[in-house]
């Protein structure tokens, strides 16, 4: 198989170092639908807060992220950095809306989708609410890998499982930083043009996890929804946000060309 193109015709705005697309949601739909038309293989990262810190702390998931497809502003605080460095016509890219955006282009278009991650179950329940949604959605198969590291012949019968459903577009839930790791691990071992990385989205869509209101998310405080959910995050924003704060002043976010790939 031909190695993976990098998308570059579209700027990125460096927030902390990572390279977050100056996109909107139609731009982001017409650039993966341009990868399936073409047959180009690329990977995409939804990205907000926790995923810049993250690569903050880790060279390699920076890496990640900067040789995707896109990486998409998935929170408001990426929207807002793009906009400070002069990018004034970027919008937020949130998982569940680009997982909705682009299966209604599936369902209209032919391409067949494939789910993998979440929950024992998820994945399934994930397959059928969107297709109840969107009736001619083509869902060639579904996948709930164990939480733990898959061992070497586990992830081999993925492969084969995937290739042999040969979808368009590959759905990955597995959380951050899990699924940029798997996604850019497995770009070259897919012939499906998209890979997409869209955590929550999962749950939110097979009904397990509600969303916030639109005014929380339009305004920045989303995470204060999820922490009311989702206890368990609590610690992840509370460590995160301020310190997100702090460097972005030191280091204000700025605009850059498309064709520069900082590592």
């Amino acid at each position: 198989m031909p190695a993976p193109t990098v998308g570059s015709r579209i700027p990125r705005v460096d927030v902390l170092g990572v390279g977050v697309s100056a996109i909107d949601m139609d731009r982001a739909v017409a650039e993966i639908a341009g990868w399936v038309e073409r047959r180009e293989r690329h990977y995409v990262c939804v990205t907000g807060v926790h995923g810049v810190m993250e690569s903050l702390r880790d060279a390699e998931l920076r890496r990640i992220h900067n040789h995707s497809g896109l990486t998409t502003p998935d929170g408001m605080p990426m929207v807002w950095a793009g906009r400070r460095s002069g990018a004034t016509r970027m919008r937020r890219v949130y998982g569940p809306d680009l997982m909705l955006a682009l299966c209604e282009q599936a369902a209209e278009r032919g391409w067949s989708s494939y789910f993998h991650g979440g929950a024992p179950g998820v994945a399934d329940r994930l397959a059928e609410r969107l297709v109840e949604r969107f009736p001619r959605l083509e869902v060639v198969g579904t996948s709930s890998p164990p939480f733990r590291t898959p061992t070497p012949v586990e992830d081999d019968l993925t492969v084969e499982r995937i290739e042999r459903a040969a979808p368009d577009l590959v759905w990955v839930g597995l959380g951050t930083p899990k699924q940029e790791r798997w996604m850019a691990a497995h770009t070259q071992r897919l012939s499906a043009p998209a890979l997409l990385g869209v955590g929550a989205a999962f749950n939110i869509h097979a009904g397990l996890l509600p969303q916030a209101p639109r005014w929380m998310q339009r305004s920045g405080l989303e995470w204060l929804y999820r922490i009311s959910r989702e206890p368990r995050l609590a610690r992840r924003y509370l460590s995160n946000n301020p310190r997100f704060l702090v460097e972005i002043l030191r280091r204000p976010p700025r605009l850059r060309p498309a064709e520069d790939r900082d590592a």
